[in-house]
């Protein structure tokens, strides 16, 4: 089974689409492709359709909705070329694939690709390349896990309370990501070719510190000294005027090492990209 949900859900058996029109099974569906190969409960998936106030039918409806995805699962089984046996093993079925568990189902994934785990992967390598200071690797690696996305994850399913907390959940480990990806670029001397998308990144989220403090970097490399201190100070009144905040201890240090043109310009300290970060659009 292929599951991508790094953008518009899409999810296969054997190469063809088990992916549902109907709003209620996509969310269905959805839920389970996350957690693929793990037990979603029952109350989960009813908290997902109806939130706090589920019909008394919301069960058998559930009930429905997982026969319909099975009915797409077993037209994808029947249609698909016939497997090989291995060692015998009987054809999978649709229940076979889409498992129903005393608390819960289970969407059996059988292999397959994964782009959320795809993700993870490649991103935890980048993460330990940065650690280990091997900056090009890290890039490399970061910029690949980057490339699976292809917009907002889930783009195309009616979320509710328990897909979104997972597409915030993934928004913020791309955006983890994509700061460190960053980071690696700037110690790699790459500031110029980083401010068209960093220009971009600042005006989306406006409140992100660390893209921020990327940003001021880059500009004042790049020989942009005046932008990089107003970047700082539209920041600063985004900040204060919106979450009644003063920009962090260290985004502080780093303008006042611009302002200076200090070498500490020369890279940010440690950590200084943004441990507190916030993220409001």
């Amino acid at each position: 089974m292929d599951i991508e949900v790094l953008g518009a859900l899409a999810v296969r058996e054997r190469g063809i689409s088990i992916t549902p029109t109907a709003p209620k099974p996509r969310q269905v569906l959805a839920l389970l492709a996350l957690h693929a190969d793990r037990v979603v409960p029952v109350s989960s998936l009813i908290d997902e359709l109806w939130g706090a106030t589920p019909p008394r039918s919301a069960r058998t409806t559930l009930q429905t909705y997982v026969l319909q995805l099975r009915e797409l699962i077993s037209a994808a089984l029947k249609a698909a070329p016939p497997q090989p046996d291995t060692d015998g093993a009987a054809r999978r079925t649709a229940k076979d694939v889409l498992v129903t568990m005393p608390s819960g189902y289970l969407l059996a994934a059988g292999g397959g690709s994964n782009d959320v785990r795809t993700f993870e992967r490649l991103a935890g390598t980048g993460y330990r390349a940065m650690d280990a200071g091997d900056y090009t690797a890290a890039a490399r690696q970061l910029r690949e896990a980057l490339g699976l996305w292809t917009g907002t994850a889930l783009a195309d399913v009616q979320a509710g309370a328990q897909l979104e907390m997972e597409i915030r959940r993934l928004e913020e480990n791309r955006l983890c990501a994509l700061d460190q990806r960053i980071e690696a670029d700037l110690k790699l001397g790459r500031h110029r070719e980083l401010l068209a998308e960093l220009t971009v990144l600042v005006n989306r989220y406006r409140t992100h510190e660390s893209l921020h403090g990327q940003f001021m970097l880059a500009l004042y490399r790049s020989g942009r000294r005046g932008e990089a201190l107003e970047v700082y100070q539209r920041l600063r009144a985004t900040l204060v005027r919106d979450l009644g905040l003063e920009p962090s201890a260290e985004l502080q240090r780093l303008q006042r090492s611009i302002l200076m043109a200090h070498p500490e310009t020369s890279a940010l300290a440690p950590g200084a990209t943004g441990r507190r970060l916030v993220t409001t659009t």
